[in-house]
């Protein structure tokens, strides 16, 4: 019994410890871009948090597994596209300020809602 608390301990020590270590490594530079604006991984990942709280999905539903500067998920481009499509209306404000996100049409989801729902008893 005694081992195998110990053997749990242990492996719950390495297991922060390799968690620490992912902390401290750098986020590489992305590579591949086409539409954003960033030049570290830091931004890109800053980005990407909003995109995937925006659209409600994982890193996986628009990037191939392992390898986020490949475009082979057909995904990918129509997020770009999307992109382009905010940053010319956001450009159109003569505030100049971001008004138009993901967000904006998404509200969490993958797809869209192109309407209201329909409130029950109207």
């Amino acid at each position: 019994m005694r081992f195998a608390a110990g053997l749990l301990l242990c492996l719950a020590s390495l297991a922060a410890q390799e968690k620490k270590d992912d902390a401290k490594r750098p986020i590489p530079n992305p590579t591949n871009l086409k539409v954003l604006k960033a030049t570290t991984g830091a931004e890109v990942t800053q980005i990407m948090r909003t995109f995937t709280a925006g659209l409600g999905v994982q890193c996986s539903y628009c990037h191939a597994a392992g390898n986020f500067a490949s475009d082979e998920n057909p995904k990918k481009a129509t997020a770009r596209r999307m992109i382009q499509m905010t940053a010319r209306i956001n450009s159109e404000f003569p505030d100049g300020k971001m008004l138009v996100t993901c967000y904006t049409c998404h509200r969490g989801e993958a797809e869209p809602r192109t309407a209201p729902e329909a409130k029950a008893g109207l």
